[in-house]
């Protein structure tokens, strides 16, 4: 059990090789085990119950498509009468009084909830070092980070504490994670899964996502995650697709984009990875062609004015009074907002919210804010002009292997280059997707696949294509390469 991807505990369950209350005890021991990677919060103390229940709807003939599999969710998303905290002192004791979208979209089709995993706080991160929970653990190599901020929920399905795991994205939080864990990662579409119930770092930014062992994996997680909901405004009315089923469909002369600036910043062993996967790619008849992206080196600058300013205003709402963090014997009302929210919130998040707060500022805004959501107009114009040329864009997912805990900590210049191949997707809004495709010193290396909007089905199965004639995506942390 321990080896199988999500597709093979489906069929395991399905074929009655195990029940589903055995899969579970398998994973709840393993968690056990490998209680120093930290990728847990907190574990559902109900789950072996759920997963009778679920043994039972199963003899009696149950077709739910993800039945009796232990899902973990990133500790971003509530869930009823479950402590949801972002990974922050701030909401350390706050209980969800309802489901988030995804994760009852998620029960409908069968999943239990295994336990929310950790994360860097309020996503700000791209590290998993943030959160007040401690530091993820990389499963490769335990003094260095998983990535972030959906590290906990890396790490778990490359530890295979899970075969997969929800996460979300704002500026490359699966992907970063999912490269530096070497598991497949997917950002879907902006408004393709609903946002309801997700503690909202950028509003405009944030998108959640799969994260598993294989392409295969993430196609069957995205078809019960995604769908409109009436409930989000940013929801998109977009037919979803039978992922799946499509995984094997003909690519064809598929025309995929090459950016060369940034392959020309990459150091050689990584610059190699690039190269044979590109070699893997024109095997299954993918040609190749040089694009232009001419406002590419404006998406950081850009990201980290919008997103902080969004985050600004959404996280105002944490004050003291109605939930979250509460200061002990306040003196006035202005020493209880003040006190609270200097306790409440680690560095990063104060940081990000005082950098947003003055972008904002009459005065400022329109030589920050106003100024980078022009920019961020280009940038999309610029996928837009060269997906008139090509159907995929291939990228590196990140500029490094998995750095060493503590590295980059006092440097936020380098913590958010880390984001440098993948913010631009985020800003336009398309689907991305990092996929396992080789290592470099025993550390895992993810490629970067960008589709067009809502063509998820497609980078879906150029990643399943590439996996059915490569292993990067199976091998394990427990088997050195």
């Amino acid at each position: 059990m321990r080896d199988e991807t999500l597709t093979e505990q489906i069929k395991g369950i399905r074929e009655k090789k195990y029940s589903s209350f055995e899969l579970t005890e398998f994973l709840l021991d393993r968690i056990k085990d490998k209680t120093e990677l930290n990728c847990f919060i907190s574990i559902n103390d109900n789950i072996l119950e759920e997963a009778k229940a679920a043994d039972k709807e199963l003899e009696r003939g149950s077709d739910k498509p993800l039945l009796g599999i232990p899902i973990a969710h990133k500790d971003i998303f509530c869930e009823h009468e479950t402590k949801t905290t972002a990974g922050s002192k701030m909401l350390e004791n706050f209980v969800a009084p309802y489901d988030a979208t995804v994760v009852s979209n998620l029960k409908k089709a069968g999943a239990i909830s295994l336990g929310k995993t950790n994360m860097d706080e309020f996503a700000m991160g791209s590290s998993n070092e943030t959160s007040f929970f401690g530091p993820v653990k990389n499963p490769w190599d335990e003094s260095r980070v998983p990535g972030g901020s959906s590290g906990g929920s890396a790490a778990a399905v490359s530890a295979r504490l899970c075969s997969a795991a929800t996460g979300t994205d704002t500026g490359g939080s699966i992907r970063q994670p999912a490269s530096f864990c070497g598991i497949t990662g997917l950002k879907p579409t902006y408004g393709r899964v609903s946002r309801w119930g997700m503690i909202a770092y950028a509003s405009s930014l944030d998108q959640a996502g799969p994260m598993a062992l294989t392409a295969e994996d993430c196609a069957i997680m995205l078809k019960e995650m995604s769908g409109h909901d009436k409930k989000d405004s940013t929801s998109a009315q977009v037919e979803v697709d039978d992922y799946r089923a499509l995984l094997s469909r003909p690519l064809g002369k598929l025309k995929v984009g090459v950016f060369e600036p940034l392959m020309k910043e990459l150091d050689s062993d990584t610059s190699l990875v690039m190269e044979k996967t590109i070699e893997e790619l024109e095997k299954i008849g993918m040609t190749f062609t040089e694009i232009d992206l001419p406002n590419f080196s404006y998406a950081i600058p850009a990201y980290y004015v919008i997103a902080p300013a969004e985050c600004s205003a959404n996280l105002s709402r944490y004050d003291g009074v109605r939930f979250g963090y509460r200061c002990d014997e306040p003196s006035d009302l202005k020493e209880l907002y003040q006190r609270s929210r200097t306790e409440g919130l680690g560095k990063e998040v104060k940081n990000r919210i005082m950098a947003g707060t003055f972008a904002l500022t009459s005065g400022y805004y329109d030589a920050f804010y106003r100024k980078a959501q022009q920019v961020r107009r280009l940038i999309k114009n610029d996928f837009v002009e060269a997906f008139k040329k090509v159907d995929v864009i291939i990228a590196p997912a990140t500029p490094s292997t998995a750095f060493r805990l503590g590295e980059k900590a006092g440097d936020p210049k380098e913590m958010y280059l880390q984001d440098v191949y993948t913010t631009s997707s985020n800003l336009a809004g398309l689907p991305a997707l990092s996929m396992p495709a080789g290592f470099v010193n025993n550390l895992p290396v993810g490629v970067q696949l960008i589709g067009n909007y809502f063509d998820e089905a497609q980078i879906l199965a150029i990643a399943h294509q590439f996996q059915s004639i490569t292993d990067w995506h199976l091998t394990s942390p427990d088997i050195p390469t």
